[in-house]
């Protein structure tokens, strides 16, 4: 299996502040239909990168009626960004100054985000360092709340990753791994998946980023405190936000989500049925929700 030639985004490269070479697909900047309506910016996962995105991308920025603009990013470490010398720098703060530089080298001024994972920390710091940036959020399984299990599983499955020879192999192994959490994915989610997760590298079949990513992991156990991000998720307060929580979700408990709409009374709350942590966010009923919520902003 290879992945097939794609012409349905632009390519952008751009430089972080500090200079590292960072990478981004544009979807629908070309389309005269998309300039009227506010761009979607896609942040993905921990060790994830913009392909997780290419499916919804391509539903959104091909909109019979309401086409829209969709940018997602490689962070650093991650897929066609630049792997950083200092490992120290893969932090939530410095990856959202990277989502800054990103929107400035974009001509991105207001757009609405939507962060899987990691993603949705990056928007808990930039709903406090550039409010305005944000004119709507989706937040694709994570919360102010963080589950130090599922943390653990995490880590777990990415260091245990096995020599991969074939694309089959990744994919059986996805399946082996992750199987039980989303019985709701068929068999070409699960190559989608292999293809936004892996790369043929000499050879093999590997995980797109770089190991030093998981470096901070391996130190948690149960007993480790995790930050409380309440004080910043009411950065969100003055903005539409939707809440996107797996049924089989190891990060986001059903109870922090309860709690997170009592905060913000407006809040759309979306349960991904047959899915675990994090939700693949094409699949036909999640995508109608969140076409549903895009759709009612401007």
């Amino acid at each position: 299996m290879t992945k097939p030639i794609n012409t349905s985004f632009q390519e952008r490269r751009f430089s972080a502040s500090d200079g590292l070479q960072l990478y981004a697909r544009d979807y629908g900047h070309d389309d005269p239909g998309t300039a009227a309506l506010l761009p979607i910016v896609c942040l993905p996962g921990l060790s994830r990168n913009s392909r997780d995105f290419h499916l919804l991308a391509m539903q959104l920025s091909t909109h019979p009626e309401k086409p829209r603009r969709v940018v997602a990013l490689d962070y650093r470490g991650r897929g066609l960004s630049g792997w950083d010398s200092d490992k120290s720098r893969y932090q939530l703060p410095v990856e959202a100054e990277d989502v800054l530089s990103a929107c400035a080298a974009l001509d991105i001024s207001r757009a609405i985000f939507i962060g899987t994972s990691r993603g949705g920390l990056i928007l808990h710091l930039l709903a406090a360092m550039r409010p305005a940036l944000l004119g709507a959020v989706v937040l694709n399984d994570i919360g102010p709340v963080i589950e130090i299990n599922g943390l653990i599983q995490i880590r777990q499955y990415l260091q245990a990753q096995p020599a991969l020879h074939t694309w089959e192999e990744a994919i059986d192994n996805l399946k082996r791994v992750h199987g039980t959490a989303f019985p709701a994915l068929d068999d070409a989610d699960w190559q989608d998946m292999a293809l936004a997760i892996f790369r043929e590298k000499g050879g093999m079949i590997v995980a797109d980023f770089d190991p030093a990513l998981i470096e901070p992991l391996k130190s948690m156990d149960a007993n480790t405190p995790v930050p409380d991000l309440w004080a910043l998720y009411q950065g969100f307060q003055p903005m539409p936000l939707m809440v996107i929580r797996g049924e089989n979700s190891s990060i986001l408990s059903q109870a922090t989500l309860v709690e997170m709409a009592k905060r913000h009374p407006g809040m759309t709350s979306v349960t991904a049925a047959g899915q675990g942590h994090a939700p693949l966010l094409h699949r036909p009923d999640v995508i109608a929700e969140i076409t549903a919520f895009i759709d009612s902003r401007s």
